[in-house]
């Protein structure tokens, strides 16, 4: 399974990546608010963070490899949860990515279906769904991507997903985590480790 892929765009279309690896170009859908971030990075090496999966009907033998690319693991683990909802699926939920994950996990969070109604081809009765899914779900997502600007890496997304959870264990509301984290990073410090992580975090708290 490939998970990873490191290349050259060498042409992006409405919801497609061509990405040139070596001597082979390989065709990858990305949802809008990936495509938005990577428009401009023709000819730059990029690397996404891809899902495998195959496109068509088993039963008349037409089934055509797909990679999805996201620009980190944390939206591509968001988008494999969007799919787990009855009625979304692959192609529903590339369609419906036109807003960053963060947004969508705040609707989500909030339970605001009209807001999420308003996504391409969600629709009032899928959103239901998809709150009544996905919830207790997303507090991670809504506080990870608000901080998921170019400069940051997968290790400082990995840092923040597990503070929030130590947060939560030491008592701390799913709001109150996040906040306390957004206040922390805020600074735009770098933390080695979540023990450093944390550390600020309370340093910022006793002030």
């Amino acid at each position: 399974m490939i998970t990873k892929i490191t290349g050259t765009p060498v042409a992006i279309a409405t919801d497609t990546l061509t990405l040139a690896v070596d001597a082979f170009e390989y065709e990858v859908l990305i949802p809008e608010f990936t495509r938005r971030h990577l428009q401009d990075q023709i000819g730059t090496s990029i690397s996404l963070h891809t899902i495998e999966y195959l496109e068509g009907n088993p039963m008349q033998g037409r089934l055509v490899p797909r990679l999805i690319g996201f620009l980190s693991s944390i939206e591509r683990e968001f988008f494999q949860l969007f799919c787990e909802v009855d009625g979304v699926g692959v192609k529903k939920a590339l369609r419906a990515m036109v807003r960053p994950v963060q947004e969508v996990a705040t609707l989500i969070e909030e339970q605001d279906a009209k807001g999420l109604a308003s996504l391409p081809g969600v629709g009032p009765a899928t959103a239901e769904r998809i709150i009544a899914k996905l919830r207790r779900k997303v507090p991670k997502f809504a506080l990870l991507v608000t901080r998921d600007t170019p400069a940051a890496t997968d290790v400082e997304r990995d840092l923040l997903s597990e503070a929030f959870e130590i947060l939560r264990v030491l008592g701390h509301s799913e709001p109150e985590a996040r906040r306390l984290l957004d206040d922390t990073v805020a600074k735009k410090k770098n933390y080695k480790n979540v023990d450093a992580l944390l550390h600020a975090v309370y340093e910022k708290q006793n002030t």
